[in-house]
């Protein structure tokens, strides 16, 4: 059961980071545009979202961690026969963050990466 409410917290941080990584690109539009129209190609303003989306993805998990391990102690005496602090779990959810990162931004990104210069810039 307990599996279930975890994948389940997932699909909302999912959803959510997909909402905002969404706004935050169509914010970007003209910035894209521009990028396009002065010669970057669709690959490189792909990656340059991407790269944007897993930094904040990366330094989430950077303050994420040291906290959930400091807030372990305190629910450590409701565990039986699971360390709050075991490494393997810690790093699994750490790496399932930033997947579900990377796959809530690849579509608004590839979206971003489409966007054609002169309809970008006309939308200012």
């Amino acid at each position: 059961m307990s599996d279930a409410f975890a994948f389940l917290a997932l699909v909302i941080a999912c959803v959510g980071r997909y909402g905002t990584v969404s706004y935050r690109m169509a914010r970007r539009t003209c910035e894209m545009g521009i990028r396009m129209a002065l010669g970057a190609t669709r690959s490189r303003v792909l990656r340059l979202a991407l790269r944007h989306v897993l930094a904040l993805g990366l330094a989430g998990v950077a303050i994420g961690l040291p906290l959930a391990m400091l807030a372990s102690r305190s629910v450590e005496r409701f565990l039986w026969g699971v360390s709050s602090t075991d490494p393997i779990a810690l790093a699994g959810s750490g790496i399932a963050v930033l997947l579900a990162v990377a796959l809530a931004g690849y579509a608004p990104a590839r979206r971003a990466s489409k966007v054609q210069p002169m309809t970008a810039l006309r939308t200012e």
